[in-house]
């Protein structure tokens, strides 16, 4: 694992979003997870992001460790691994005091829905740095929950090492919000957080950094070649890409997209995820169909461009 974040490092590759295998009893299952990194890391990934689709707002206390050992064993020599925090601010200070005692080189504050005002966030934020000794990954995925001068603020102070941005618009180009924010923090710190199908609107439009994915678990050659593409500013092989993952993310936004994503790694045979952890609970059998078929041809297209 990566214990130190040079320039460029977080935006290197894809930002890959999995979900966190367990056992039947809930326990951590330490070889179905280092099936899917192995599947992730194959693929040109090397940033591990472990946050919503690990389901880490519910993640015990007592378990928190555990997991980030786990977390930090598994992961290749040359990969980043940011574990999450929070999202109560009584949580995340204590989650500090643990991640003290490893070598993660920055953290992301789980956004709190509710209950919060933006100076709170802003000042949450950074007692949690002061308290965890790294910088954080500020993630930002609705509107009202932080306001752009507050944002700068962490930015210009290096309190944050960059931003996930994965507010959801009916029209990806027309983000108020978003322009505003990369006229304020240099858009090299802020990464497209809601997967391939907004990343090429995000990176053309706004110069976004790169990306994060769910579905690169799934097909990480893939995903890897269209953050290539889009680079290169070769738009049609990007948007013949982006298209190839969208039946699965259709069904991750029609149903719910950490349940499906969990479900869509087992069923296409990379590594068994098993239960999600409550207060979340797995896909019911009649789901499963057309979850699996969309998860085996977005691995097939994946095993075709190796």
């Amino acid at each position: 694992m990566l214990t130190t974040l040079s320039p460029g490092v977080l935006t290197a590759s894809v930002l890959a979003v999995p979900p966190l295998c367990r056992n039947a009893d809930y326990s951590l299952n330490e070889g179905e997870n280092a099936k899917l990194i192995r599947h992730i890391e194959a693929g040109g990934v090397r940033t591990l992001l472990y946050g919503g689709n690990a389901n880490f707002y519910h993640i015990a206390p007592s378990e928190y460790g555990q997991a980030l050992a786990m977390l930090a064993q598994l992961a290749g020599p040359d990969t980043l691994v940011i574990p999450s925090a929070g999202p109560a601010f009584g949580t995340m200070m204590d989650q500090a005091k643990i991640l003290r005692h490893h070598r993660f080189p920055t953290v992301m504050v789980l956004p709190q829905q509710g209950i919060t005002t933006s100076q709170g966030v802003e000042l949450g934020v950074r007692k949690f740095v002061d308290a965890a000794g790294i910088p954080a990954l500020l993630y930002i995925k609705s509107d009202g929950y932080i306001d752009v001068p507050q944002v700068a603020a962490l930015a210009q102070n290096g309190v944050i090492s960059g931003i996930k941005y994965a507010t959801v618009r009916t029209d990806t180009a027309k983000d108020e919000y978003l322009r505003q924010l990369v006229s304020q923090v240099d858009p090299g710190i802020i990464i497209s957080g809601i997967g391939e199908q907004p990343a090429i609107t995000h990176m053309r439009e706004f110069k976004l950094a790169g990306f994060t994915s769910g579905c690169v678990c799934v097909a990480p050659r893939l995903s890897t070649r269209m953050l290539k593409a889009i680079r290169a500013n070769d738009w049609t092989t990007a948007e013949k890409i982006r298209k190839t993952f969208q039946p699965l993310e259709d069904l991750r936004n029609a149903i719910n997209p950490i349940r499906v994503l969990h479900e869509a790694v087992r069923l296409a045979g990379i590594s068994n995820t098993g239960p999600l952890l409550p207060l979340l609970t797995n896909l019911p059998a009649e789901q499963h169909e057309k979850v699996t078929v969309a998860a085996k041809a977005l691995l097939q297209a994946n095993q075709t461009n190796e």
